[in-house]
């Protein structure tokens, strides 16, 4: 406030320094308020306004009045750019107000002079209907004092008068604004009275009269003229609005005044409530009437999803919920539903993102071409789309220019082709004559005629003329069936009044049963006052509508012409067609694999075969033939689970899917305990025997077979228990698997939804991580004991290394392929053909490492006698046989030898250095002449002792020669030499000997 109050003042202040005369420079010099009377200037406070002279431009001033007074004249003056106020030509005025129910005489007419409201100065004269006599004056004056100059006169009934009497209808038809609807229904009302007053049979003692205002479908001005209407004489029977909105504002007041309403155009829903309208009555149906229409063509074409768009107003909001709960008890899904304001562009860019396909639109005629502009531009039409439209639009109302939108006539053209339009049926399509004797041709005829020449394209409310002229014969045709009834009651039409609750019953009694033939088709009325009426099917074919249909909705008959058109080969599916389509592994893949897996089994039954039928041949029974036996087993089943593993929708049936990933589960489980736990037990035994410690030794080469198979054993039965308590607990079964939806080559409305058959459990993830642990933690153990007891050899297990080969071949391929089939899960082929070969490989690497050398030994040495035949051979066939043994035994020999020398030759080693000593301590004590003295005698000296060795006196000194010691005391590197003396690896027995003498 303070902000205006401030703009206000900044414009102000220029002119409070100007002169007075100088007005014409940009403002306006005050004025005098009217006497009695006073000025509101708006924005200003009391000291303002006497400091201000000149007022600004575009200002405006009111005037207000004292006591009960009103003002008569301009009650606002603006200041004009050339300094003037507006209408200043007419005076404004304070008067006093006179009585206005004055103004109205029942059963008679008021006319007043000069027009406006009851103030002094005003003059009324009074006249009586006919059938009526006026007692008192028949004009009054209203004075100073603001009263009337004589009392109010009335109006007797004249009962000796003989002629017709009148009974007047009030209503209102827009003859402008948004629906100008009375251009052509008013005519077509005229006609009707006419013809009812001429009738003989039809309210003979009566004269029907129609008191009309144009209402402009506008309810505020609809709201002054009810006034006029309910506040003037005569007094209305009944009233006949026209547009919605205006009938629902005079059908909500008319209970008040107890008068019967009956409409010629109003379609909102909303009107057909008898708790809020209970005096209502409609000649046009609701404009629900079109969704069961609708409901039928959607089961015609087999739709079941539609989409809606509309214009937000209370018309086409509660005719989209009426169509919202038909289509779910019909079992119609409303799946998009958009509305827009003015702007419908985000609305239908919508549609499009949803794949909106048959849509249903709801707006006015201006909003349409809006809608389908925009409709243009995304594209939204074609064999694809339907759109369903009212069918009250103008036929031409595509190609009318709008300035509101940037679309030619052309594209709007081409955007609206194809739509189907439901439509009341408002004109008789048979030719028969009803209450009113004409046929629905000669009506048109005739209104054509009292319409002077008029394009009926461009009248307003054409297509509902033949509606208003029902309506005048339907309430016609009620009122002369209330006299009767009124007359045994010792009443009459013309006693009605305001107030007069019977007289209405009577009326509404009448309408309610209304039953004839209108021009407009058959007329009646059901329990909300709604018309019943056929609906019209129409469809844009080529730029005109075609009709192609009818519909009964009293009846549910739908009437079908069968020349209904389409864009493309037929009505267009109401979303796109998805076609499931299940993926299947290749069937080339599948058979190739199913080969090699055959093979593979063929080649399992050989090597099982064959050791079984050498199993006494002492080199088979020295590998554990029984464990062996149970590799070849194991990897037999590792690939019969390969069969199973491509069956899939394309061979089984889906209930027995289950079936097949039973045994996908158990063969590779139980295939994978006996081979590879028969492997892991051979290595884990010879790693236990082989790695404890010395003292045990001896004990390595007692080995209990039944220790072999328990571990086996133990393997089995936990693959077993956790298998039965996983089928138990969360059994197998198929899951479908959903892929991106993938669009087929052409134009083809249709995607295809690749499916994919799995084998799944509610928690498959867990239960795959405790096995897929379990398993790896004896691959990861297998690849440990293999590669630690790599350089052992044992002849209780001699196929050990070749075993150790198997393991890391499984493990390898088991870590890398079961990971990425988790990862290929989704692609069948690669999936299927990557943990098959990874299958097969293994169980081929591993059949030919552990029987092929088996086979190839006892191929070329001959080998095939059993342990009882080997005892007959000679001693050279059984020394073939232990060569490996032998060649061990003489390994460890040689090291033990190997040691001896060593100990020796460090014990020679330290006799040379005592030798040296004595001999250089002897050399000191002797005389320089000892040495020619040969009688000296020698010490004694113990046989065992180092210094014995000394040659005497006369014989060569040691140093001297070394070839004259013995060849065990002769330097270490003699023994090496190459001349016939003994040599670290060739040491003989006696030599050795000498050295502990």
């Amino acid at each position: 406030m303070a902000l205006s109050l401030l703009s206000l003042i900044v414009l102000v202040f220029p002119f409070l320094t100007a002169a007075k005369h100088n007005t014409t420079a940009g403002g306006c010099a005050i004025i005098r308020p009217p006497r009695d009377g006073g000025i509101r200037y708006r924005g200003l406070t009391q000291e303002q306004i006497r400091s201000v002279h000149v007022l600004p431009l575009d200002y405006e001033i009111e005037y207000i009045c004292r006591g009960n007074r009103v003002i008569i004249g301009p009650n606002v003056r603006k200041c004009l750019p050339n300094g003037t106020w507006t209408d200043l030509t007419q005076r404004s005025k304070c008067l006093l107000q006179c009585p206005r129910v004055w103004t109205s005489l029942e059963n008679g007419r008021v006319s007043q002079w000069p027009l406006g409201p009851p103030v002094e100065g005003m003059v009324l004269q009074y006249s009586c209907l006919p059938g009526f006599i006026l007692v008192g004056r028949n004009s009054t004056h209203c004075n100073k004092l603001g009263k009337w100059d004589s009392p109010k006169p009335v109006c007797h009934y004249d009962r000796h008068y003989t002629g017709k009497k009148k009974l007047y209808i009030g209503a209102l038809f827009p003859m402008s604004g948004g629906w100008p609807g009375g251009q052509a229904c008013l005519p077509s009302a005229q006609m009707a009275l006419d013809l009812v007053n001429k009738r003989t049979d039809i309210l003979p003692e009566y004269e029907l009269e129609l008191i009309h205002y144009d209402s402009m479908c506008d309810p505020g001005e609809a709201t002054k003229l009810l006034y006029d209407l309910l506040y003037t004489e005569p007094i209305k029977m009944v009233l006949m609005p026209g547009c919605s909105s205006v009938s629902t504002l005079v059908a909500e007041a008319a209970r008040m005044w107890n008068l019967i309403v009956l409409s010629y155009g109003s379609s909102s829903p909303a009107l057909s409530n008898r708790q809020r309208f209970p005096t209502f009555f409609r000649t046009h149906p609701s404009a629900t009437l079109h969704n069961p229409t609708r409901v039928q063509l959607f089961q015609k074409w087999k739709w079941t999803k539609i989409a809606t768009i509309q214009q937000t107003t209370e018309v086409f909001t509660s005719t989209l919920d009426d169509l919202e709960a038909r289509t779910k008890e019909a079992g119609i899904e409303i799946s998009v539903r958009q509305s827009f304001l003015t702007d419908p562009a985000p609305a239908v860019k919508n549609l499009k993102r949803q794949d909106a396909r048959i849509i249903v639109g709801l707006f006015y005629e201006t909003e349409a071409r809006k809608v389908f502009c925009e409709v243009y531009k995304e594209k939204l039409y074609g064999k694809k789309y339907v759109w369903f439209l009212i069918g009250w639009y103008a036929d031409n109302w595509f190609k009318i220019k709008d300035p509101s939108i940037n679309c030619t006539v052309e594209q709007m053209t081409e955007a609206v082709e194809g739509h189907v339009t439901t439509e009341i049926v408002m004109l008789n399509p048979e030719t028969v004559r009803g209450a009113s004797n004409l046929t629905s041709q000669e009506f048109l005829n005739q209104l054509m005629s009292k319409l002077g020449g008029k394009n009926p394209e461009e009248t307003g409310g054409f297509q509902e003329a033949p509606l208003a002229y029902d309506a005048v014969w339907a309430l016609a045709l009620a009122l002369n069936k209330t006299v009767g009834p009124l007359k045994a009651k010792g009443r009459r039409l013309e006693d009605f009044n305001y107030n007069n609750r019977d007289i209405t019953a009577e009326i509404y009694r009448a309408l309610n049963t209304s039953s004839f033939e209108g021009v407009s088709g058959h007329v009646v009325f059901d329990a909300q006052g709604s018309r019943m009426a056929w609906t019209l099917i129409e469809q844009l074919q080529g730029g005109s509508y075609k009709k192609i249909g009818y519909f009964d909705s009293t009846k549910g008959n739908l009437s079908w012409y069968g020349n209904d058109r389409w864009i493309g080969p037929g009505p267009p599916a109401d979303q796109t067609v998805v076609i499931e389509e299940f993926r299947f592994l290749s069937q080339k893949l599948f058979v190739s694999v199913s080969v090699f897996a055959g093979l593979g089994i063929l080649l399992g039954i050989v090597c099982l075969t064959f050791n079984i039928y050498n199993s006494n041949v002492r080199y088979i029974q020295n590998s554990q033939p029984y464990l062996n036996n149970m590799t070849a087993v194991g990897c037999m089943m590792a690939l019969a689970a390969v069969f199973p593993l491509g069956l899939d929708g394309h061979h089984v049936h889906r209930k027995q899917f289950p079936v097949v990933c039973q045994f996908r589960l158990w063969l590779l489980g139980l295939g994978f305990s006996l081979a590879y736990g028969s492997m892991f037990t051979k290595i884990w035994w010879v790693h236990t025997v082989f790695t404890k410690k010395d003292d045990k030794k001896e004990k390595r080469k007692h080995l209990e077979p039944w220790k072999l198979y328990a571990t086996v054993g133990v393997l089995l039965v936990i693959d077993v228990l956790s298998l039965m308590i996983w089928q138990i607990v969360d059994p197998l079964h198929v899951t479908v698997e959903k892929f991106v939806r993938e669009a087929p080559k052409g134009d083809l409305d249709v995607l295809i939804q690749p499916l994919l058959e799995h084998c799944s459990s509610d928690k498959m993830n867990t239960w795959l991580g405790v096995v897929y642990g379990y398993k790896g933690l004896l691959l990861l153990l297998g690849i440990f004991l293999a590669y630690e007891t790599k350089s052992i050899s044992t002849e209780k297990i001699n196929d050990h290394r070749a075993v150790g080969m198997a393991i890391y071949n499984v493990s390898v391929l088991c870590m890398i392929t079961a990971p990425v089939t988790m990862i290929l899960s989704s692609q069948q082929d690669a999936s299927f053909a990557f943990a098959s070969l990874a299958i097969v490989f293994s169980v081929y690497i591993t059949l030919v490492v552990l029987f092929v050398p088996k086979m190839r030994r006892l191929i070329t040495r001959g080998e095939w006698q059993s342990d009882t035949q080997e005892t007959v051979k000679t001693q050279g066939s059984s020394t073939n046989n232990n060569d490996e043994e032998k060649s061990r035994q003489l390994e460890r020999e040689n090291k033990e030898l190997q040691k001896i020398i060593q100990e020796k030759e460090e014990r020679v080693s330290e006799l040379r250095n005592q030798l040296v000593e004595r001999q250089a301590l002897r050399s000191r004590r002797r005389p320089s002449t000892v040495n020619q003295n040969h009688s000296t005698p020698l010490l004694p000296v113990p046989s065992n002792d180092p210094k014995s060795l000394i040659p005497p006196p006369g014989y060569p000194n040691p140093t001297s020669d070394n070839h004259s010691l013995p060849p065990s005391f002769s330097n270490s590197s003699n023994l090496y030499q190459p001349d016939g003396k003994i040599s670290r690896n060739n040491c003989h027995t006696s030599r050795l000997q000498l050295l502990y003498k």
